[in-house]
């Protein structure tokens, strides 16, 4: 409920993922498919390359899969194009990014630069027209399609970055794509952008980061009192706390970056969720909280989500999946409970 999704990466050249099989019309045409429009003007040549860190430094990033390559529309990025010519390719370089697990343990987000020297069958594809549609009925795939960030040099030196020809469901050809993932890539750079997992985090049991449902629910949502008489939980219970820094505070959904965590000691979660049972209704409050404590079963197999302010307003909240999110009043000594590395 609460959890901020890091990132997604493949090491694949060309990921592709089937996100829904889409049945057939009862019109002729491709069913959820964008219509394909042939992109026939030719590609911006840049004089000279220098790195992916200069030319594309967000190549791979969540923010760039939306909108790339042969994917977008042709107004989006007016430097891709068709290969005109007079360019002879020598090259490829691709740009993006991967996760890799760091000497220390944890998770950390690395640029990569990939050249490849053999390009010949690459080229020939970028070449091909886009497929047109077949005759009749015919349906497409709900396939979320990431072409690399794909960069062609030639022996001097300039680059330009090719249109993917699009088949008739508007993603990379399928020759395109044997292409890409036949090239024999050497890796020229690679570059730490961002920790993705803590090593702290990761021997804790606990997600990165997370999101302060306390505050989302009681700004946005409409949850009721603590209902009592709930049944207590009987499994063991991780604690994971998170800080939120000031800028996140007070947001739409205000994101926390592991503190410290681990499972519960049981006398400690008796005296945790006596406190969670005995709680009161919320009092009125618009204190962003700074530090937020996360419990959930140990075993990650459902149940409750608790979660606690451990300063600010000092609320919690529980959310049965039956009766919906509950928000109460906390105090002092939860959080002193929750608050204790």
């Amino acid at each position: 409920m609460g959890e901020v999704v890091s990132r997604m990466h493949a090491r694949g050249t060309v990921l592709a993922v089937t996100l829904l099989a889409v049945g057939l019309s009862g019109c002729g045409g491709p069913v959820g498919g964008p219509a394909v429009v042939d992109e026939s003007g030719p590609a911006q040549i840049v004089d000279k390359w220098t790195s992916c860190a200069e030319a594309a430094p967000q190549a791979g990033g969540v923010l760039s899969v939306p909108r790339t390559n042969g994917l977008a529309p042709s107004g989006d990025d007016p430097t891709i194009g068709r290969i005109d010519p007079a360019f002879t390719p020598v090259a490829a370089v691709l740009c993006g990014r991967e996760i890799r697990r760091p000497p220390g343990g944890g998770q950390e987000e690395t640029a990569t630069e990939r050249r490849a020297e053999e390009v010949g069958a690459l080229v020939a594809a970028l070449r091909l027209p886009n497929q047109p549609p077949p005759g009749g009925e015919f349906a497409c795939t709900a396939d979320m399609v990431v072409p690399p960030w794909l960069a062609l040099l030639d022996e001097r030196g300039r680059w330009l970055r090719p249109y993917l020809p699009r088949d008739a469901c508007g993603k990379p050809r399928p020759e395109v794509r044997a292409a890409l993932d036949g090239l024999r890539l050497t890796t020229v750079d690679t570059r730490t952008v961002g920790q993705v997992e803590s090593a702290a985090a990761e021997a804790a049991g606990c997600a990165q980061r997370w999101a302060d449902m306390v505050w989302v629910e009681g700004t946005g949502g409409r949850p009721g009192p603590p209902v009592p008489g709930m049944a207590p939980e009987t499994r063991p219970l991780r604690l994971c706390v998170y800080q939120v820094p000031a800028s996140e505070q007070g947001s739409g959904k205000p994101a926390g970056d592991f503190a410290y965590g681990g499972p519960l000691a049981p006398e400690r979660q008796a005296a945790v969720l006596r406190a969670l049972a005995g709680g009161r209704p919320a009092a009125p409050c618009t204190t962003p909280a700074s530090r937020i404590a996360v419990l959930r079963p140990l075993d990650a197999s459902g149940g409750l989500d608790r979660y606690v302010e451990l300063d600010g307003c000092r609320r919690f909240l529980i959310s049965p999946p039956a009766t919906g999110p509950q928000l109460g009043q906390g105090d002092a000594a939860l959080a002193e409970l929750l608050g204790r590395d």
